[in-house]
C-alpha cells in the first residue's frame, strides 16, 4: 500500500515524500507543477501530472495505484495574492480538496492529513496560539483553509473519514540541497535573491514591542514538519484516535531581526537591513503552541535557526551552481 501526497512535487511537499520513504513507506505524488518542480520527485516515486480539478485524473490514479491514505499539501499557498484573486484561491483551495475528498470516498480510501495554515487564526488576540484559539481568517488564502478544515469534518461525519490537519505559520530550511523553497513571497527567497542581486533587504518596521523591536514569529524546519505528518498518517494507519487539528509551533518563535543578522553570519554577506514603514495589521508577536503534537504526533524543533538558515542557502547555492 501507498500514500498519495498531493503537491508532491512542491517545497513541502517533496520533503513529505523523502520522509516517507525514509520511513519505508511508498508514496505515489500528484502535483500540476504550477508551483512545484519535477526534478523534485525522487526517481523512482510513481508521479502523476495534473489537477485535482480533474476528477477523470483522480479516479484513474486511484484505480492505479494501492493508495490506502493521502497526505494533502497541493494548494494556492500565497495569502497577500489571494485577496486579488480569491475566485481562483477558492477553486484551487475548496472546490479541488472537495473534488479529492470525492474521489477518495468513490475509491474506498478513508484516510487523510490535511496540510493546513495557521492563517486560519488571522490576527489573534493571544501571542500563543493554541489549537482552541479563535479562528478569524483575514485573507481568502486562510479562508479557504479553514473551509478545508470543515470538508474533513463533515466528511467524517458522514463517511466515516479518518482526519487530522496541521496547522502552522512559516517553513523556512532545506532538508536536502536539492530542495528548495521557490516561492517569491517567501522571506528566505527573498532575501536570498536581495543578496544574490546586490541588493539590500528590507524590514517592515522596527518599533514593535519586542526585544529588537522587530515582529517575532515562529519559523519551522521543513524537515521538522514533514516528520509529524508521517507520524499523522502513521496513526491514522493504525486506527488511533488522534485530534481533528494541530499545530505545529515552536513556542517561543524568532524575531525577523534575529533572521536578518543570522543570513548575514551564514552567508558571509554583512548587510544592515533597510528599515521600513510596518505593515498594516502585523502584531508584535505571534507563536503556536507545539504541545499537543509533540505528544502525538513526534513534533519538535530539531533544527536551531542557524540550521534553517544554512541549510536554505546552501540550497539557494546548489541551484546556482
Amino acid at each position: 500500500m501507498a500514500w498519495l501526497v498531493t503537491g508532491g512535487a512542491g517545497y513541502i511537499g517533496s520533503h513529505v515524500v523523502r520522509a516517507f520513504l525514509a520511513e519505508g513507506i511508498d508514496v505515489v505524488v500528484l502535483d500540476d507543477l504550477s508551483s512545484g518542480h519535477a526534478e523534485f520527485v525522487p526517481a523512482g516515486v510513481p508521479f502523476v501530472q495534473g489537477t485535482l480539478l480533474d476528477t477523470a485524473l483522480l479516479t484513474k490514479t486511484f484505480a492505479e495505484y494501492p493508495i490506502s491514505g493521502v497526505v494533502h499539501v497541493a494548494g494556492f499557498k500565497y495569502a497577500g495574492v489571494s485577496v486579488t484573486r480569491p475566485l481562483h484561491t477558492y477553486e484551487q483551495n475548496v472546490t479541488a480538496t472537495a473534488l479529492l475528498l470525492a474521489a477518495m470516498q468513490e475509491a474506498g480510501v478513508g484516510r487523510i492529513v490535511f496540510s493546513s495554515s495557521a492563517a486560519v487564526y488571522g490576527t489573534p488576540f493571544t501571542d500563543l496560539v493554541t489549537e482552541e484559539t479563535a479562528k478569524s481568517p483575514e485573507s481568502p488564502y486562510g479562508e479557504s483553509k479553514l473551509i478545508g478544515e470543515w470538508l474533513l469534518r463533515d466528511q467524517a461525519v458522514a463517511a466515516g473519514l479518518a482526519h487530522t490537519s496541521l496547522r502552522y505559520f512559516n517553513v523556512v530550511g532545506s532538508g536536502s540541497a536539492e530542495l528548495r523553497d521557490t516561492s517569491p513571497h517567501n522571506l528566505f527567497p527573498m532575501v536570498f535573491e536581495a543578496l544574490i542581486e546586490g541588493r539590500t533587504p528590507r524590514i517592515n518596521g522596527n518599533d514593535y514591542k519586542t526585544e529588537d523591536g522587530t515582529c517575532v514569529r515562529d519559523y519551522i524546519h521543513v524537515a521538522d514538519l514533514a516528520i509529524s505528518h508521517v507520524a499523522a498518517a502513521r496513526r491514522l494507519d493504525a486506527g488511533d484516535s488522534i485530534a481533528p487539528v494541530y499545530n505545529l509551533g515552536s513556542g517561543d518563535g524568532v524575531s525577523v531581526g534575529e533572521i536578518m543578522s543570522t543570513v548575514a553570519a551564514v552567508t558571509g554577506i554583512p548587510f544592515t537591513p533597510v528599515i521600513g514603514p510596518r505593515r498594516t495589521g502585523d502584531p508584535d508577536r505571534i507563536v503556536a503552541s507545539g504541545e499537543m503534537a509533540a505528544r502525538d504526533l513526534d513534533w519538535k524543533m530539531r533544527h536551531t535557526l542557524e540550521d534553517m538558515v544554512r541549510s536554505a542557502w546552501e540550497s539557494r547555492q546548489a541551484a546556482a551552481s
